[in-house]
């Protein structure tokens, strides 16, 4: 072939001689290389060539992952947009083990953790878990941020629809999960169960951030069964911990009402 017809010229064995920058866009059109394609390749390659094609791979990953981190975010749910610059960390009180430098490295989501955001309105918990969703999501790892309300509403859906076994696959692929407003508003016995169990099923597999206006003793409000408010207390002791929030309420401090 030459290179005239709009195809690369091919010498002997089908190795492409000389090709134009057209013709080199059109074929990388095509779906990716499969391993074995680079591995011939990089066997009858120069320095330099090798060198080319490491850069080419290089670029193509990292375009990949930027790709990818643009579209966790989304994917997430976040109903807003929220970072750790300018956030007022004095509201919040970390435990002796668990300062700051180990929620902002996600400590507690690379050991599939619990950590509950515990505090009255308007103290910054719901900013907080954002924010780690979002260091999260910058680190390649998928998160699913839902209101705890709107979780048992999606679980009782899917349990009428006789598909409540798929329903936690759905979640599943998150490395993180964020369950915000929990016991904000009251959940009857049957959504409390079926939230149990979406939490119970990734014990010890994802991270889980929980934001909550009850104290523990609480709790029985919201799951309204002491051996399931027992059961939640005992994971968050053998693996997780509580952020207490305290102080005056943002939303009032900066209430254009005064």
């Amino acid at each position: 072939m030459s290179a005239h017809d709009g195809q690369p010229r091919k010498r002997g064995g089908g190795v492409v001689d000389k090709a134009t920058p057209g013709q080199v866009m059109t074929l990388a059109r095509n779906p990716p290389l499969t391993h074995s394609v680079p591995g011939k390749a990089v066997g009858n390659a120069t320095p330099g060539q090798l060198g080319f094609l490491a850069n080419l791979f290089e670029a193509g990953n990292a375009s990949r992952a930027g790709s990818k981190r643009r579209r966790l975010p989304g994917r997430a749910g976040f109903p807003r947009n929220k970072t750790l610059d300018g956030y007022d960390r004095g509201m919040a009180s970390f435990p002796a083990d668990r300062g700051r430098g180990q929620l902002e490295g996600l400590e507690s989501v690379e050991r599939a953790e619990d950590l509950v955001l515990y505090g009255d309105v308007g103290r910054g918990k719901t900013h907080l878990a954002i924010a780690i969703g979002v260091l999260a999501c910058q680190r390649m790892i998928p998160v699913r941020f839902l209101a705890a309300s709107s979780l048992v509403m999606r679980l009782r859906k899917a349990k009428d629809e006789n598909r409540l076994d798929q329903e936690p696959k759905a979640i599943g692929g998150a490395g993180l999960v964020i369950i915000d407003e929990l016991g904000c508003l009251p959940i009857d016995i049957d959504g409390a169960r079926l939230l149990f169990q979406a939490g119970a099923d990734g014990y010890e597999t994802r991270g889980v951030v929980s934001a909550s206006n009850l104290e523990s003793g609480g709790w029985g409000d919201v799951f309204g069964d002491g051996d399931m408010v027992a059961a939640v207390i005992d994971r968050i002791v053998h693996h997780g911990r509580i952020l207490r929030f305290h102080g005056e309420s943002y939303r009032n401090r900066h209430s254009l009402m005064k």
